[in-house]
């Protein structure tokens, strides 16, 4: 579909759903012609957005010569730069396959071949940028894994068990202390033993850093008070600037 028949298709909608406003003077159907328009500026501005002819050569030297091929980690971390340049609010970078019950030795380097050099200039490129202040980087996962062997254990293949008693995160910019670590586990790596930080803590935190205290908003459903962080959390000062 060409521009033209794109942008005549818009209108011709947007006209039909204008008659039929003045009809039933529905709220809805303005907010439908809103969403209409939105969703076409954004399909506009795809082409420019992932054209990266125009990004230097020492972006790919920071990045990596992967950041060039569509569908890689490195590359996806670079088009979360431009989109953040540009404004976009929530960018979600997502990297599957860390589930290593057996094989850990081979697929964890592979993995972290794959994305530690392409995190690290993503946030070293929003901070040469000015956008480091303003936008908050989170690296994590659902859980962690335990430090002992799952499976057989050889030198080149063993694995690790699922593990939600502790685990690490880091996050970057947008008010957080850099160069710091928070937190302590046992010496297996079992259990938190210093400064423990909740799932709770860590959404008031970001919530926090948003702007927005995760107290306010509490609404009662059921006989139960609920709110952003349920009924728990705690903004973990410490690591704030």
């Amino acid at each position: 579909m060409s521009d033209e028949l794109r942008g005549r298709t818009i209108h011709d909608i947007a006209s039909l759903n204008r008659l039929h406003h003045r009809e039933v003077h529905d709220p809805e159907i303005e907010t439908r012609i809103s969403q209409f328009e939105m969703a076409a500026r954004m399909q506009m501005s795809v082409p420019e957005l992932a054209d990266l002819s125009r990004e230097t050569e020492s972006t790919f030297a920071l990045y990596g010569e992967d950041a060039k091929e569509p569908g890689t980690y490195a590359y996806n971390a670079l088009m979360a730069r431009r989109l953040i340049e540009r404004g976009v609010r929530f960018v979600q970078l997502f990297q599957g396959g860390w589930d290593h019950h057996s094989h850990l030795p081979r697929e964890n380097v592979e993995f972290c071949q794959h994305t530690d050099r392409a995190n690290a200039a993503l946030v070293f490129d929003l901070k040469q940028r000015g956008l480091l202040d303003e936008t908050l980087v989170i690296w994590g996962g659902e859980f962690g894994r335990t430090v002992f062997c799952q499976g057989k254990l050889e030198k080149n293949d063993f694995g690790r068990e699922h593990h939600g008693l502790c685990f690490t995160m880091w996050l970057a910019g947008g008010g957080i202390r850099p160069g710091i670590v928070f937190g302590k586990t046992d010496e297996w790596c079992f259990r938190v033993t210093e400064e423990p930080v909740t799932v709770h803590d860590l959404y008031a935190t970001i919530l926090h850093l948003m702007g927005i205290d995760h107290q306010l908003l509490t609404f009662r459903n059921q006989g139960r008070d609920y709110r952003l962080t349920d009924l728990y959390g705690s903004v973990v000062k410490p690591i704030l600037v």
